[in-house]
């Protein structure tokens, strides 16, 4: 899967594992590397629904945005970047045929 970034700051965190061990934590920092691999590997995101991380889409006001377990409270969040945005006949996201995402964040989406 091809994978951009929203910003060098998110990039310069992701791309590092010192830094991301610094600013999330160690355990975080493991599961966001791996996170990020099983990303690269896959073809389509619906992979991800088979390996670790419980890949999700979020609700509500953030509805299209998809996230990664890290250590509690931490998600890494990333949204589809396929244009156009491959959609089911319902409207969902089609996991099928998204092959590209953008990480747009490391976030406690809870607090």
């Amino acid at each position: 899967m091809k994978i951009t970034f929203r910003n060098k700051k998110i990039a310069k965190i992701c791309l590092s594992y010192e830094l991301s061990q610094r600013t999330y934590g160690k355990i975080s920092a493991k599961r966001l590397q791996q996170g990020l691999e099983d990303l690269r590997t896959v073809k389509t995101l619906d992979e991800m629904r088979t390996l670790s991380g419980r890949c999700h889409e979020l609700k509500r006001n953030m509805a299209m945005v998809l996230s990664l377990d890290l250590k509690n409270p931490y998600r890494l969040l990333f949204v589809p970047a396929d244009d156009p945005l491959p959609r089911k006949e319902d409207g969902g996201l089609d996991w099928k045929a998204i092959t590209a995402v953008e990480i747009i964040g490391v976030e406690d989406t809870h607090g």
